[in-house]
């Protein structure tokens, strides 16, 4: 079962002829969410493979351009190719009246709903849950009311032992009680516990998307343990004082957001437009956090299964 993340856009509010604004798509057990839709999402989508109409959900961390203009005619789109299944949109207020506004007069006669989910980002909770996964929002300290989105997989099924059900000589009941969590008892009377024959196949895996931001210590908290952190890092580490005041982080303060939530990786984004060379800012984050990555449009991090036992 995989878990991806692509990177569709990385650049910040002026895009560049190698960088469009932020949007990535987040695969879990093939169901794809689309985080954020900077101008230019559908195209990228297309760029990179991924089918439009598998999307299961959109989530816009804020109602900056750069963050949601690449979602209206993507929408368009969308119906153009016919889908009928209802696409829910989580995005702080008045995300509602200007969708609105857009159904109105641009796509008035949709085949399929859009259903937009109000979030509130002055405090975290679940937003969406299925078998597979739950989503979180994270509240984020920007000029405008902000989230980031915690992706979590839920713990996946128990397996049983192999080894055990020769040893054991269990029979098919047996075998779909224990994958239950249940006890078993065998036909000679004695009661196995359950931790006897069965084990996690792997920890649950989780990604959290730390949009635009300043640093937040309690942000980086509501992540912590995440396998994959992307956090913005609008500048470099020098110009410090003008990411606080524009509601941003450096480079190194998204390496320390990565040390505190004791993530297993960085991807940083987001990049300011003065910056030509990324490699720089990648070097700053690795001084700090050496599991550190570039968030380069195309690109696809794959969170690896890890043994339960680790």
């Amino acid at each position: 079962m995989s878990f991806t993340v692509t990177i569709l856009g990385s650049a910040s509010a002026k895009p560049t002829p190698g960088r469009h604004p932020s949007a990535q798509v987040v695969n879990l057990h093939e169901q794809h969410y689309l985080v954020d839709a900077g101008e230019g999402t559908q195209q990228q989508l297309f760029r990179y493979g991924i089918n439009p109409l598998r999307l299961r959900a959109v989530f816009l961390s804020h109602l900056h351009g750069d963050h949601c203009f690449g979602l209206f005619p993507l929408l368009s789109t969308l119906g153009l190719y016919g889908r009928r299944t209802p696409l829910p949109v989580y995005a702080p207020a008045p995300f509602g009246e200007i969708l609105a506004c857009h159904l109105r007069y641009f796509d008035s006669e949709l085949p399929y709903a859009v259903e937009w989910n109000e979030v509130d980002t002055t405090c975290h909770r679940p937003l969406l849950e299925n078998r597979s996964l739950e989503v979180w929002n994270i509240p984020l300290r920007h000029r405008v009311p902000t989230c980031g989105y915690l992706f979590r997989e839920k713990e996946p099924p128990l397996n049983v032992d192999k080894f055990k059900i020769t040893k054991y000589g269990l029979s098919i009941a047996q075998i779909t009680a224990a994958k239950r969590g249940e006890a078993v008892r065998l036909d000679s009377g004695e009661t196995l516990p359950n931790e006897e024959l069965t084990y996690r196949p792997y920890k649950a895996r989780s990604y959290a998307y730390l949009s635009d931001t300043a640093f937040s210590a309690k942000a980086a908290g509501l992540a912590a343990g995440v396998d994959l952190l992307y956090h913005e890092a609008t500048y470099a580490a020098a110009e410090r004082k003008i990411a606080r005041e524009r509601g941003h982080s450096t480079t190194a303060e998204a390496a320390r957001a990565a040390l505190r939530a004791g993530a297993g990786r960085l991807v940083i984004g987001h990049f300011s437009s003065r910056y030509k060379e990324l490699a720089p800012l990648l070097d700053e984050a690795r001084t700090l956090f050496p599991a550190s990555d570039l968030a380069e449009e195309g690109r696809t991090f794959t969170i690896e299964k890890r043994p339960f036992r680790c």
